[in-house]
C-alpha cells in the first residue's frame, strides 16, 4: 500500500491470472491524492502458498474466492469506496467485483480489458494462431492429442500438476503467450526470464481457463445491467493481439457511464507507455471529480 493515507482508496486488481502486482502500478496513480493497495491474488506474487512451488495454491482458489478476498480486504482496511483498476484478467475480475458489490465501488479504470468467456479464449489459444502459425504449432505440439483448444488447455494444466513435467509445460505454455508480442523470456521483461515465475504463471493461467473462469457461459455481459450507472474508462489497443476490440466494444454498448478509449499499436499491458499513460489520465479525472 503507498500514498495519501487520508488519499481515495483504490485497488489494483493484475492479470494473468498469476502475473501478480509490481512496483509500475503504484505510477498508474497520483500517490498525493490516492491510498493504493496492490492485491497479489491467490497463488500469486507474495501470495501464500505460491502456485510456483505449491500445487496446494491451486485448492480454494476460484473466482468467486478472489472477490470475497477483495471485499475483506476493503473491509480490513475500513474502506467504505474505493476505485477498482484491472488489466487483462484483472478487467474481468474488476468487472465481476463491481457486479457483485457496486456500493463499495467509486469507478472502474480497466486495461486491455478481457471477458473471459469461451469465445476470448478460444481467440487467444487457438483463433489468433491463424496469424502466428509458426508459434501455434509449437504450442499445440506440447500436447499432441489434444482434439481442440479446450483438451489442450485441459493437458497444459494436466503436466503442470506433473513435478517431472511441470517446468517444460510452463515455458511452451509461455512462450506462446509472448510470442503474439514478438517478444520472448529475455526481452519482454519482468518477471518472464525466472523460470518459478513462468510455472506459477502457467498454472494459475491453466487452472481458471480450464474451469472457464468458474463462470457460467458470458457472465460479465449477461450481469452489466448491474452497473450501468456506474462511471468508468476502458482503455483497450485496436490491435491487442492477445484480447481483441470486440469485447469492451460490446460492453461499452451495455455500460453507458464508461467511456472507451481506443488506442492504435498491438499494446496489451497496463504498464506499457502507450496505455499508462492513458490510464494515468483517468485515474487523475476521477481524484479531481
Amino acid at each position: 500500500m503507498a500514498g495519501n493515507p487520508q488519499g481515495l482508496p483504490a485497488i489494483v486488481l493484475h492479470g494473468g491470472p498469476g502475473s501478480g502486482c509490481r512496483d509500475g502500478h503504484y505510477d498508474l496513480f497520483d500517490l498525493t491524492r490516492f491510498r493504493v493497495v496492490l492485491m497479489d491474488q491467490r497463488g500469486a506474487g507474495r501470495s501464500t502458498p505460491s502456485a510456483a512451488v505449491d500445487i496446494a495454491a491451486l485448492e480454494l482458489n476460484t473466482t468467486d474466492h478472489l472477490l470475497s478476498d477483495i471485499e475483506a480486504l476493503r473491509t480490513h482496511l475500513g474502506v467504505d469506496k474505493w476505485l477498482v483498476f484491472g488489466g487483462s484478467w484483472g478487467s474481468a475480475l474488476g468487472l465481476l467485483y463491481a457486479q457483485a458489490y457496486g456500493a463499495h465501488v467509486t469507478a472502474l479504470v480497466l486495461a486491455g480489458v478481457a471477458t473471459t468467456a469461451r469465445w476470448d479464449l478460444a481467440w487467444l489459444y487457438e483463433d489468433i494462431g491463424n496469424m502466428f502459425p509458426e508459434a501455434h504449432d509449437a504450442f499445440c505440439a506440447f500436447a499432441p492429442e489434444a482434439a481442440d483448444v479446450w483438451a489442450r488447455i485441459g493437458a497444459y494444466g494436466a503436466a503442470l500438476r506433473d513435478p517431472a513435467r511441470a517446468q517444460a509445460a510452463a515455458d511452451a505454455w509461455c512462450t506462446w503467450e509472448l510470442a503474439i508480442f514478438d517478444a520472448d523470456f529475455d526481452s519482454a521483461g519482468g518477471n518472464w526470464a525466472d523460470p518459478a515465475f513462468r510455472v506459477g504463471f502457467a498454472r494459475l493461467c491453466t487452472h481458471y481457463f480450464r474451469n472457464f473462469c468458474f463462470r457460467e457461459g458470458n457472465a460479465i455481459e449477461r450481469d452489466m445491467h448491474r452497473i450501468v450507472d456506474l462511471p468508468g474508462v476502458m482503455i483497450h489497443s485496436r490491435f491487442d493481439p492477445s484480447c481483441p476490440l470486440r469485447s469492451p466494444w460490446e460492453l461499452a454498448k451495455m455500460w453507458p457511464a464508461a467511456r472507451l478509449e481506443i488506442l492504435g499499436g498491438t499494446a496489451h499491458s497496463a504498464l506499457s507507455d502507450e496505455i499508462s499513460a492513458r490510464i494515468r489520465a483517468a485515474t487523475d479525472g476521477f481524484a479531481t471529480g
